[in-house]
């Protein structure tokens, strides 16, 4: 277990859109548009989350520590903002749409040339109460990583009833939880 590296977060930050464009670029739309079960978005949904995110999670928080530190509030964030943006919009617009985002986001992340002490900022968080730089980082990493897993289960369990007995060696398979 290594810890919050910076490189690190960039390194998966920078690799999120390409993987996205890997796993839904050019599939039918029953891949594209299924939920793995009632209440639970499908992959272009997910995408469209993320999008969301990009647009008024990160980057302004990020501002908002560095800015103003100790004092900075976060806006609140609604989860499934614009979600029906997944039915109307192809995902390769969509797709498109992440890609230049998220390539904004990282030229802000580089310019700002967070340090050591940055990381130790703080900021307002409208559920959480007091979070530092270096948690809302570890955040964004992991909020991607957990979209891509949410993504390739939701994927998987287009098969779930196909793949017989390995299904028992198939934790992808399993009932999601919470």
């Amino acid at each position: 277990m290594t810890g919050f590296d910076m490189s690190h977060t960039r390194a998966i930050l920078s690799r999120t859109p390409n993987v996205l464009r890997a796993l839904l670029l050019d599939l039918p739309d029953a891949w594209l548009h299924h939920g793995d079960g009632p209440g639970r978005w499908s992959p272009a949904e997910v995408l469209v989350h993320l999008i969301e995110g990009e647009r008024s999670l990160w980057v302004p928080r990020l501002e908002a520590i560095l800015q103003q530190p100790g004092a900075g509030q976060f806006d609140p964030f609604t989860r499934d903002g614009n979600i029906e943006r997944a039915r109307s919009t192809p995902v390769a617009h969509l797709l498109d749409e992440f890609e230049a985002l998220r390539s904004a986001s990282l030229r802000v992340l580089d310019a700002r040339r967070i340090s050591e002490r940055d990381l130790a900022r703080t900021g307002t968080h409208p559920e959480f109460g007091v979070v530092t730089l270096r948690q809302l980082l570890s955040t964004w990493t992991v909020h991607d990583l957990a979209h891509l897993t949410q993504i390739a289960r939701t994927m998987a369990r287009q098969y779930a009833d196909d793949v017989g007995p390995w299904r028992a060696y198939l934790g992808v398979l399993q009932p999601p939880t919470g």
